[in-house]
């Protein structure tokens, strides 16, 4: 794996592209997740935790996880990718600096099993250090369009 400093924003910059690296490992969004998601949140709408009346009444044929739940777990799908090319180093921290763009594009069903990819789009200098903006797509196995689309901007601090 390379290892690029995080001020380093002309190596950095070279690894801007259209192409997505590699698919994460896989996390699957159990009942329990999305009930545990629920109570911690507050949001229990029936959508969500209302096993049965989904199946009834829900135009997905079941129990779907909150948007919310998959972008949380964006974190362990990317975290520790060992199939990464490269990687930052050198920074004293990494700062979730907020998001351009969020999109839920298609539900994830209760039970399903998601997964990421992610590319670079874009380096910036900030006063304190690196601004990275990566484009983060989670899935759900087996489908070709993204349940979520995440554009997000991550500081490398000095």
């Amino acid at each position: 794996m390379e290892t690029i400093r995080f001020d380093d924003l002309e190596k950095l910059r070279s690894k801007i592209g259209d192409q997505f690296g590699p698919w994460s490992k896989s996390i699957e969004v159990s009942q329990d997740r999305i009930n545990q998601f629920a109570d911690v949140t507050g949001d229990h709408q029936w959508i969500h935790i209302e096993v049965e009346r989904a199946k009834r009444e829900s135009p997905f044929g079941g129990p779907v996880a909150h948007g919310f739940l998959t972008l949380s777990l964006v974190p362990a799908l990317t975290a520790f990718d060992d199939q990464a090319e490269w990687k930052v180093a050198g920074h004293r921290n990494v700062v979730n600096y907020g998001a351009n763009k969020l999109r839920f594009v298609r539900p994830v069903p209760a039970g399903a099993s998601v997964h990421a990819r992610s590319r670079l789009i874009a380096v910036d200098s900030r006063p304190l250090g690196t601004q990275l903006t990566t484009e983060i797509n989670v899935h759900v196995m087996g489908q070709e369009k993204p349940a979520l689309i995440y554009e997000a901007l991550m500081l490398y601090v000095k």
